[in-house]
């Protein structure tokens, strides 16, 4: 009865207090259209970090080599590739992260972005990589906030 009430949908006043599951996405490409990489063939790890970026702050420069995804839970939160493309978020939005592909994360509001992203690596393998050395525009913004970026890593 309960699965024919989930797969049905309920609309009466007796349901509102009832579970309740959204799918936020399911897609086989990252945000920017890239296909995702197939899965390796090791010891599976799931990583979930939650991510506070203060107001104001640019992450540095980075790729994940493993496939991750996440919901931003408030804030604003502005991605981009070294090649220019763009995604802006606002709360209880998800993003599929792209994969092998440099990036930053920017939070261009005046409150704390905080996401949740979950990372799917073969055991023992990185989820981040920074770029060794970059000049990338958002290392002006940086110098000109005077503050470190914050950057999370396993």
């Amino acid at each position: 009865m309960l699965s024919a009430i989930l797969i049905a949908g309920c609309t009466s006043p007796k349901c509102v207090n009832e579970i309740q599951s959204t799918q936020l996405v399911k897609t086989t490409r990252c945000w920017n259209g890239q296909p995702l990489p197939a899965y390796k063939k090791g010891t599976p790890e799931i990583t979930i970090l939650r991510i506070t970026i203060p107001p104001k702050h640019t992450l540095p420069l980075h790729t994940h080599p493993v496939i991750n995804a996440g919901v931003l839970l408030k804030g604003e939160l502005t991605v981009t590739t070294d090649t220019g493309q763009v995604l802006k978020l606002k709360p209880y939005d998800p993003i599929v992260e792209v994969v092998n592909t440099w990036h930053y994360g920017r939070n261009e509001g005046d409150t704390p972005a905080e996401i949740i992203v979950f990372y799917a690596e073969e055991k023992g393998e990185p989820i981040t990589i920074k770029k060794a050395k970059n000049n990338h525009l958002h290392n002006k913004e940086l110098n000109e906030t005077g503050k470190p970026a914050l950057y999370l890593n396993r």
